[in-house]
């Protein structure tokens, strides 16, 4: 293991290359969930929800932590939980309320980061809850997307589905509502705030 906080500048490691195969897996997703595959839409759920359990743990491991697995990974969170979304609510399994949500805290924090980029710095660090709150809709996901089935399956899909979204929603938020209390301290104690 390496020790907290030593990041690289390296691009060819294990994590980075599984954050690729996430990415391109997002729009064989995509074709998927749109044509009805339901099958292999979940296996590539299944499959992304691995791999980014296992890039971070990977990362960690190997000594592999980098600054382009830093924004990979979380861009190829971003994407799938995006391109999840517009096809369950295309498909009306989700409504499209619920895709409002979740893009109006990413474009919040797409503008704070890039306020913080021009000031100098990099990502902010990545929060607990963030990460939780990540997990939580990646599990949501599949599990409304087998709500489709019939019963027992699909109820009991259904009432999970829905109880890890909201968990999902409130944690995803949460963070949201942190990274922008660390954006305002890093740029007040730089002395380039109003605050």
């Amino acid at each position: 293991m390496t020790e907290q906080g030593a990041v690289s500048d390296r691009v060819l490691t294990v994590p980075n290359v599984i954050s690729l195969v996430r990415l391109v897996l997002v729009p064989v997703f995509a074709v998927l969930i749109a044509v009805g595959n339901d099958g292999w839409a979940l296996v590539v759920l299944a499959v992304s929800g691995a791999s980014d359990w296992l890039d971070g743990v990977l990362a960690r491991r190997l000594g592999q932590v980098s600054k382009l697995g830093q924004m990979l990974d979380p861009a190829a969170d971003r994407l799938f939980i995006l391109v999840t979304l517009l096809g369950l609510a295309w498909r009306d399994l989700v409504p499209w309320w619920l895709v409002a949500v979740l893009v109006a805290r990413d474009v919040l924090l797409l503008g704070l980061f890039a306020v913080v980029a021009r000031h100098g710095y990099g990502p902010l660090p990545v929060h607990l809850a963030g990460k939780a709150g990540t997990f939580a809709l990646l599990y949501a996901f599949p599990l409304l997307l087998l709500a489709e089935w019939r019963a027992p399956i699909g109820t009991v899909s259904y009432v999970l589905g829905w109880a890890f979204a909201w968990w999902g929603i409130a944690l995803y938020w949460f963070a949201g509502l942190i990274y922008v209390v660390q954006a305002r301290r890093l740029l007040a104690v730089d002395g380039r705030t109003g605050a």
